[in-house]
């Protein structure tokens, strides 16, 4: 478990990364990644079957980030497989671009979101290396909205290059870059930081 110091006025109490039983926070979950991800009640409707499924696959897992019992960030994935949706709508612009092979032997990072009033302060960092810290494959990869935002700035801090971008997913109304890294990340930023 990694403990981060409370922040802002008055000190909040410390965060902690541990274990999650998603499927029994599902709820409170995906209200984190509504705030972080702009999600209305029909989209967070749709994405908790979409996790109680993932949940159900082999090694699948979760990690959240707590303060004071309150889950204020949460990351979850699995080994990839081929035949999932997101591994079949991905597939064709990794094949375009000579990347097809990341599909295999690699650790998907499915989800990860943090609670604007927690954002910047190694949450999301310190959830996505030790989820992939105890992965077995030898390597990760994720997608994430194709623009120049922070949670691209940290996918690639921590490794991971672009394999293919514009990649549009059915009813996503903005592209998405795929994205991979050699495990395990790294664990300074670029620059030595």
């Amino acid at each position: 478990m990694a403990h981060f110091p409370g922040h802002g006025p008055g000190r909040s109490a410390d965060i902690v990364i541990g274990p999650l039983d998603l499927s029994a926070r599902v709820d409170e979950a995906l209200a984190v990644q509504a705030v972080a991800f702009g999600l209305g009640a029909e989209e967070v409707a749709m994405r908790r079957q979409i996790v109680l499924r993932h949940m159900t696959c082999p090694g699948a897992r979760a990690l959240g980030a707590t303060t004071g019992g309150r889950l204020v960030g949460f990351v979850y994935g699995m080994p990839n497989d081929r035949t999932h949706w997101w591994s079949t709508v991905v597939e064709p612009y990794l094949r375009a671009r000579g990347h097809e092979e990341w599909l295999d032997g690699s650790f998907v990072i499915t989800e990860l979101h943090v609670h604007p009033g927690h954002q910047n302060r190694g949450v999301g960092r310190a959830l996505i290396t030790t989820i992939t810290d105890s992965a077995t494959e030898p390597r990760s990869i994720l997608s994430a909205i194709d623009t120049d935002s922070p949670a691209r700035g940290l996918y690639h801090s921590l490794g991971y290059v672009d394999l293919a971008r514009q990649v549009l997913f059915p009813s996503a109304p903005k592209p998405y870059a795929v994205m991979g890294a050699p495990l395990p990340l790294r664990r300074r930023p670029a620059g030595g930081r």
